[in-house]
């Protein structure tokens, strides 16, 4: 019965991720973004600059959303149930094509358009970057999401199927609105901020590992990825992104992290890897090599379910 149970969601997973090539994410009605309008509204009622008030928020949010992944794995069964699952959670096929259309922007010098398309990427502020920032601050979020948006969802409906990934995602979102280390976010977002930490910690060290075997694939370096993650991955600020980034950079050979501005406030990253600065064909290496990775990841969701 068990090992059926792990069959079934297993077919699930690679049809989630068949459905994320194919079709990317949803045009309508995205789930993640309908969790956030939901999330949006509670904070309005739950807020308070307090630890605690995070706390309860996180927990809410998340309890939800795990009793409607059982309730839909019930109603249509465990298999249906990954694979939608799988498919909403997914955005590499996304990530791909965005960070493509930055790499053609930049190489066409269009950089009022790579600065309205960088807040699809990540949370930098566009204004005070020029080729070479938006350059280096796309590489980056194509890096920590290969974990964030490939990986780790993978990882997750691969050992607990549509509760799991579901219950993943929401922590993902909620880190990306109030986990952010703003004075109105610094006490409330701290159980979201830290609940992402540990939900990404295997998937961020998974995703370097096979950047580490996929390098040789984009023309990269195993042993750079290694030395990079080995040595740099501890001085980032975040335990998960630190390790995705330093092993990207050693893998390309070019160097990551540095002044890096976001809206509340400017922080001063250390660098990653020991290479040349990012250019736009080093762009699109990290893309081709963050969706090596993914296949890579599903191979690992599979055997997770073999063995």
């Amino acid at each position: 019965m068990f090992g059926s149970t792990r069959r079934v969601r297993i077919v699930g997973v690679l049809a989630g991720y068949l459905a994320d090539v194919a079709f990317g994410d949803p045009a309508r009605g995205h789930p993640v973004a309908l969790f956030g309008t939901a999330a949006a509204k509670l904070e309005r009622v739950s807020y308070r600059d307090a630890k605690t008030a995070g706390v309860v928020h996180t927990v809410l949010l998340l309890g939800t959303v795990g009793l409607v992944g059982l309730v839909v794995q019930r109603r249509v069964g465990g298999g249906v149930a990954t694979a939608l699952a799988t498919w909403v959670s997914l955005g590499g096929t996304t990530l791909a094509r965005t960070g493509n259309q930055m790499a053609q922007l930049l190489d066409r010098g269009d950089i009022d358009g790579a600065r309205r398309l960088l807040p699809s990427l990540c949370g930098r502020d566009p204004a005070l970057l020029d080729g070479p920032g938006l350059t280096r601050a796309a590489l980056e979020s194509v890096a920590e999401n290969t974990s964030d948006a490939q990986v780790a969802p993978l990882l997750w409906a691969a050992v607990g199927g549509a509760p799991a990934v579901l219950g993943y995602r929401a922590v993902n979102t909620l880190d990306a609105m109030v986990g952010y280390r703003s004075p109105r976010y610094h006490r409330f977002g701290w159980a979201a901020a830290r609940s992402d930490d540990v939900a990404n910690y295997v998937g961020a060290r998974v995703t370097a590992a096979l950047v580490v075997v996929c390098a040789p694939l984009v023309g990269g370096s195993c042993a750079g990825a290694i030395r990079a993650w080995r040595r740099d991955a501890g001085r980032h600020p975040s335990p998960n992104a630190g390790v995705v980034e330093a092993a990207f950079a050693g893998a390309l050979g070019v160097q990551l992290g540095g002044p890096t501005h976001y809206r509340h406030e400017l922080q001063i990253r250390p660098t990653l890897g020991d290479g040349r600065a990012p250019t736009v064909a080093d762009l699109r290496r990290a893309v081709r090599l963050s969706r090596l990775v993914q296949a890579g990841a599903v191979a690992v969701a599979a055997a997770l379910n073999v063995f």
